[in-house]
């Protein structure tokens, strides 16, 4: 080619992804399969160092190494919407001064693009608010679900031994008033054994006073007779008596006549 030089033409980057909503906000999802070890993209934004990133206030500062930090908190850099996951499905890498983020596994068209933020964010900022990520959330719903069925089994283990100890206190009081039955039967019977005995006492009693008073009675009678005979005896003797002294009477008068 005469006068001509070839140029060498570097092939366009194409973004795997686009940025949409998200559970979190906003979010980067693959609008193509991407496949594992693919390029993703890469972090961009300003150089500073570590002192100045420091003292500036925002979240999305990229630590390369213990002198350097990319601010990525400009929006040309959309790989600062790739959300944080406990279970993520990319991974950042650091080749030189230059942050790339590249998929871990294959990811399917419509899958939310995650990377792991590391310990010291996740303990600075998504700790104390709760990680939204899907590990997390299925994490957090698993240990409700827990405490869900513990509370239960609790409430019911209460609801049993509610009903062991109303069957305990219905059994106790059952037995209480049965031996209160009993006590009462044998009361009963006492004071029916008691009155029979009182009335046996009273017949006892009773018959003894007639037998008493009949015998005194007869002793009555006896002696209401025997002074009866005795008195019919003196009469006779008297009767006796006179009979004799008329007789001797008449005797003396004879034997007057006669002289």
């Amino acid at each position: 080619m005469s006068g001509s030089t070839s140029k060498t033409r570097r092939k366009a980057f194409s973004r795997p992804y686009r940025v949409g909503r998200s559970r979190t906000g906003l979010g980067g999802f693959a609008t193509r399969l991407i496949k594992k070890n693919e390029l993703i993209d890469r972090y961009r934004g300003q150089m500073i160092t570590t002192e100045e990133a420091d003292k500036r206030d925002n979240r999305y500062m990229f630590e390369v190494n213990s002198k350097w930090t990319i601010d990525g908190s400009n929006r040309r850099n959309l790989a600062r919407y790739f959300n944080h996951s406990c279970r993520p499905n990319a991974e950042s890498d650091v080749k030189g001064h230059k942050v790339i983020i590249v998929a871990k596994r294959n990811i399917q068209p419509g899958e939310e693009i995650t990377y792991d933020y590391g310990k010291d964010y996740f303990d600075i900022f998504l700790k104390p608010i709760g990680c939204k990520c899907d590990k997390c959330l299925e994490k957090r719903a698993k240990e409700r679900a827990e405490k869900r069925a513990a509370a239960k089994a609790g409430k019911t283990a209460g609801k049993s031994a509610s009903k062991t100890k109303a069957s305990k206190a219905k059994t106790t009081r059952s037995k209480t008033a049965a031996a209160e039955a009993r006590a009462a039967a044998a009361d009963k019977k006492q004071v029916v054994k008691r009155g029979k005995t009182a009335a046996s006492k009273a017949a006892a009693s009773k018959a003894a006073k007639s037998k008493t008073k009949a015998k005194t009675a007869k002793t009555k009678t006896t002696k209401a007779k025997a002074t009866t005979a005795r008195s019919k005896v003196k009469q006779a003797a008297a009767g006796k008596s006179v009979s004799r002294k008329t007789k001797a009477v008449s005797r003396a008068k004879t034997s007057r006549k006669k002289t």
